[in-house]
C-alpha cells in the first residue's frame, strides 16, 4: 500500500512538472510568433527514447490522432525528418517551433534562413549535449567554439589537401578492385554483405590515406604490432561502432575488469587506439625533427600545421596557437567517425539503387569508357586527369545524398547569453537564448519548390546540365537547397575526401561489372528491383546516421561486363 502511494505521488509529481514546463515553454514560443507543434515528450529524453525504441507502436499515433494532434508524434523521435520529408513544412510553413517540456526547437527548411544560420557560427553554436561523446579522446573541431574553434579549423583544414586526395584515389581504387573480384567470385548466389563490405572498404581507405596503415580488402587474421593486443584497424573499428556507448559510460568505467566482456573489449579497444595514436604521433614528430619527408597522411599534415604555427607564433605565455596532443587525438577520432560510416552508407545505398536502375549503370559505364583511356585497368587512372571528368559518378553521389544522406538534420542552438533575430518572409523573429535551432536537411532536399514535382524520385541525371555548346556540367544548386556537408564556416572539411573516395569506388566497379538483384523463388526481376527501392526508402537512423534496415535480406549478383 505504501509503495503504491509512493508511485502515485511520483507520477503526479512528474505530470505536474511536465505540465508546468510545457506551459512555460509554450508561453515563450508564442512570443517568437512562429507556428507551433505542442509535444508532451522531449526528443532527447532518455525514457522517451527507450520507450519508442522498445515499443515503436507508440509512433503509430502519427497516423491515428485527428485534428492535427498527430503532429507531435511525427516530429519528436530521432530521424523523423527522413520519414516526414517536406510534409510538415507543407502544412505549417518553412519554419516552425516544436514546444516540449525540455525546451523549444525552431525547425528550419527555408534555404535562405538556413544559410544565415550556417554563416553565423558565433550566434548559432553546436549544442554540447549532442556532441559531448565525440570528446572521448580529446577536444576536436566538432566540440569546441569561439577562438578554440578557429584554432582547430586553421590547423586541421590543411590535412585535407590534394596529396591526401591522391592517396584516397589510389587506395579506394585498389580496395574496390579487390571487393569487386570478391563479389564476382560468388557467382549466381550473389553477395548479401554489401553494407559490411563497403564499411570495410571505407575503413581501409581511412587507415591508409589517413594514418599510413594499409590493409588488404580480404585479410587473413592480422597479428597486432609489438606491445599491442589488437590491430590498429580493429581497435578503431570497435570504437567507431560503439560511439553511443561513449555517451553513456565514461572512459574510466570502461577500464573496470568486472564489466561484461563486450564492454571490456570496448575498453581495451579504446586503450589500444589511444596507444596507436600516441605512437603514430611520436613517429611523425621524429620525421619532422630529423627533417625527413613526412608521410603525407592526415596525421602528418595536422602535426606539420601545428608545429609550424608554434614556431611562427613565438612563445608568448597564455597564447594557445598550436594543438595539444589530446586535441590531435580528438580530431583524429572525429575525422575517423565522419569519414567512415557516412561514406560507407552512401556507397552501399548507391549500389542498391543502381542495382534497381540498370539504365543508370549503363549511363555510368558510358562516361567511364569515354573518360578512361583504358577502362579495364583502373590502377592506371591518374587522379588529376580522371577524377574531375567523372561527373556522372559524382552525380550519383549527390542524388544519393539528397534523398538518403547519412545526416538528415543539423542541430544548432542559440547561445545562453542573448536572444538572436532571424529574418524570414519579410518579418523578424526573436529566438530566445538556449533554444535549439535545427536545419531540416531532409526537408530542404525534398522541397518540390527547389527540386520539382519528382523531388522524391532518385534520378542522378538531374545533376547533369548541358551548355549551349553541348558540353556537360554538374548542376550548381541554389544556396541552401543542398547541404549534405552543412555550409558556411563550419562545413565539413572532409567533403573532398568523401567525393574522391566515392567516385573512385563507383568508377572502378562499373568499369568492368554490372549488378543485379538475385531473384527469390517466384519473384520477377521487376519485383526484385522494386524491393531494392523499398529497402532504401525504409532506411532509419541507427545510432547517429541513416542506414538501410536488414540489408542482408537482399543479395546482389556482380557480373563482368561484356
Amino acid at each position: 500500500m505504501l509503495l503504491s502511494g509512493v508511485i502515485v505521488t511520483l507520477l503526479l509529481g512528474l505530470l505536474s512538472w511536465t505540465s508546468l514546463s510545457l506551459w512555460k515553454n509554450y508561453t515563450t514560443a508564442r512570443q517568437i510568433g512562429l507556428p507551433i507543434v505542442l509535444s508532451p515528450v522531449t526528443p532527447l529524453n532518455l525514457f522517451w527514447i527507450l520507450s519508442w525504441r522498445l515499443f515503436p507502436q507508440i509512433l503509430l499515433l502519427k497516423y491515428l490522432l485527428p485534428f492535427g494532434l498527430d503532429r507531435w508524434a511525427r516530429c519528436t523521435y530521432i530521424g523523423w525528418s527522413f520519414d516526414d520529408k517536406h510534409a510538415l513544412h507543407d502544412e505549417l510553413g518553412e519554419i516552425f517551433t516544436i514546444v516540449t517540456p525540455g525546451g523549444n526547437e525552431v525547425v528550419i527548411a527555408d534555404p535562405e534562413t538556413a544559410q544565415v544560420v550556417f554563416s553565423r557560427r558565433k550566434e548559432y553554436i553546436k549544442p554540447a549535449v549532442m556532441y559531448e561523446q565525440l570528446n572521448v579522446f580529446g577536444p576536436n573541431l566538432n566540440t569546441v567554439e569561439g577562438e578554440d574553434w578557429q584554432r582547430h579549423r586553421r590547423l586541421t583544414a590543411p590535412s585535407f589537401n590534394e596529396k591526401v586526395s591522391s592517396q584516397v584515389w589510389s587506395e579506394a581504387r585498389r580496395q574496390a578492385q579487390d571487393m569487386a573480384s570478391s563479389w564476382a567470385r560468388k557467382g549466381l548466389e550473389g553477395t548479401s554483405e554489401t553494407v559490411e563490405d563497403t564499411a570495410t572498404l571505407t575503413l581501409h581507405v581511412l587507415t591508409s590515406a589517413g594514418f599510413g596503415m594499409s590493409y588488404p580488402f580480404r585479410h587473413a587474421t592480422q597479428t597486432p604490432t609489438d606491445g599491442h593486443k589488437m590491430t590498429y584497424r580493429d581497435s578503431l573499428s570497435i570504437c567507431l561502432k560503439n560511439i553511443i556507448t561513449f555517451a553513456i559510460l565514461p572512459k574510466k568505467v570502461l577500464r573496470l575488469k568486472w564489466l561484461p566482456s563486450k564492454l571490456r573489449t570496448l575498453g581495451q579497444a579504446m586503450q589500444e587506439f589511444q596507444r596507436y595514436m600516441q605512437e603514430t604521433l611520436a613517429h611523425e614528430r621524429e620525421l619532422v625533427s630529423g627533417r625527413t619527408a613526412v608521410s603525407g597522411n592526415l596525421v602528418s599534415a595536422m602535426l606539420k600545421a601545428s608545429e609550424e604555427s608554434q614556431q611562427s607564433g613565438g612563445k608568448d605565455a597564455g597564447l594557445k596557437i598550436s594543438l595539444a596532443d589530446d586535441e590531435i587525438f580528438g580530431n583524429i577520432f572525429a575525422y575517423s567517425l565522419a569519414g567512415h560510416e557516412t561514406t560507407a552508407n552512401t556507397i552501399a545505398t548507391a549500389l542498391v539503387l543502381l542495382a534497381s536502375y540498370p539504365n543508370y549503370q549503363r549511363w555510368l559505364a558510358e562516361e567511364i569508357g569515354n573518360v578512361c583511356s583504358d577502362s579495364s585497368q583502373p590502377e592506371t587512372w591518374d587522379y588529376d586527369t580522371v577524377f574531375p571528368r567523372l561527373q556522372r559518378c559524382l552525380a550519383v553521389m549527390y542524388e544519393t545524398l539528397r534523398l538518403y544522406g547519412s545526416i538528415v538534420f543539423i542541430p544548432k542552438a542559440t547561445s545562453a547569453e542573448s536572444a538572436k533575430t532571424l529574418s524570414y518572409a519579410g518579418k523578424y523573429y526573436t529566438i530566445p537564448p538556449s533554444t535549439f535551432v535545427t536545419i531540416n536537411v531532409q526537408a530542404l532536399h525534398t522541397d518540390p519548390g527547389s527540386w520539382g514535382p519528382d523531388c522524391l524520385t532518385w534520378r542522378p541525371d538531374r545533376w547533369i546540365e548541358t551548355s549551349d555548346s553541348g558540353a556537360s556540367r554538374l548542376l550548381n544548386p541554389k544556396p541552401g537547397t543542398f547541404v549534405p556537408w552543412a555550409d558556411g564556416p563550419r562545413n565539413c572539411p572532409g567533403q573532398k575526401f568523401a567525393q574522391v573516395e566515392f567516385v573512385a569506388v563507383l568508377a572502378t566497379l562499373f568499369s568492368g561489372f554490372q549488378v543485379r538483384p538475385v531473384l527469390q523463388k517466384g519473384q520477377s526481376e521487376e519485383e526484385a528491383r522494386r524491393w531494392l527501392q523499398c529497402m532504401a526508402d525504409g532506411s532509419k537512423i541507427s545510432a547517429i546516421t541513416l542506414q538501410m534496415q536488414e540489408p542482408k535480406k537482399v543479395a546482389l549478383e556482380w557480373v563482368r561486363r561484356g
